[in-house]
């Protein structure tokens, strides 16, 4: 497997990339970070992801900028839910760094998100029709909801005891209603951050079958056969 970080000079706030050996071009998946940043957890999901088949690459969404500024507009952003909110550009461009790399198809390509960063993927997945799949974690919803008629795939997962359990079921719904392909699953008796095996709220369950069903979800949709 080859890791690296990602310097200021190459991406907007840099990042951390993982890729397993092999010499076929595979998807490739956008990680995005809570608010808490580029934590040695995401580097974990990156290398999880990579193991699975995929080139993954957390964007760092903090780094060389000042943090305090950054967070409120972040969640300013979310919580008038708009789609179009600060920090997707730098999403987008993401993206476009990691379709570039020789080793990633850029027909294949998806995004996952915990708390900020799973809200960021559903927002941004509504604007970007080159994200294929995505998997928030407990995540909140754009306004107005009807949006996410635009969204593609996704596959969601949320802890029952949360305020974001509202959001997933919503969410749920409305893509029943709009016919997009999701599995979405309100985990009873869990927390957030249950995916995180270094915060206090993990939860072993909840996170391996969420790993589980994302790496399905993602293989089905993405057509990797790893």
């Amino acid at each position: 497997m080859k890791t690296r970080d990602i310097s200021l000079a190459e991406l907007k706030g840099g990042g951390y990339l993982a890729i397993d050996d092999g010499g076929e071009r595979r998807p490739g998946i956008v990680v995005i970070h809570e608010a808490a940043g580029l934590t040695e957890h995401i580097k974990v999901t990156c290398r999880r992801l990579a193991g699975a088949g995929y080139a993954a690459l957390a964007v760092d969404m903090l780094s060389g900028r000042n943090r305090a500024i950054c967070m409120a507009r972040y969640m300013s952003g979310m919580l008038l839910g708009s789609v179009n909110r600060y920090g997707i550009d730098d999403l987008r461009a993401a993206l476009t760094f990691l379709a570039r790399q020789p080793e990633v198809d850029a027909s294949r390509m998806g995004a996952i998100g915990f708390c900020m960063g799973g809200s960021f993927a559903v927002a941004w997945a509504c604007t970007d029709a080159r994200l294929k799949v995505i998997a928030p974690f407990y995540a909140t919803n754009p306004r107005p909801l009807d949006v996410v008629r635009r969204l593609c795939p996704v596959v969601g997962s949320y802890p029952a005891s949360d305020f974001t359990a509202r959001s997933g079921k919503a969410l749920d719904a409305e893509l029943d209603r709009f016919g997009i392909a999701h599995d979405i699953k309100v985990y009873p008796d869990t927390r957030h951050d249950f995916f995180n095996a270094e915060g206090s709220a993990y939860d072993k369950n909840a996170a391996e079958d969420s790993w589980s069903r994302v790496i399905k979800f993602f293989g089905e949709r993405l057509q990797n056969k790893k």
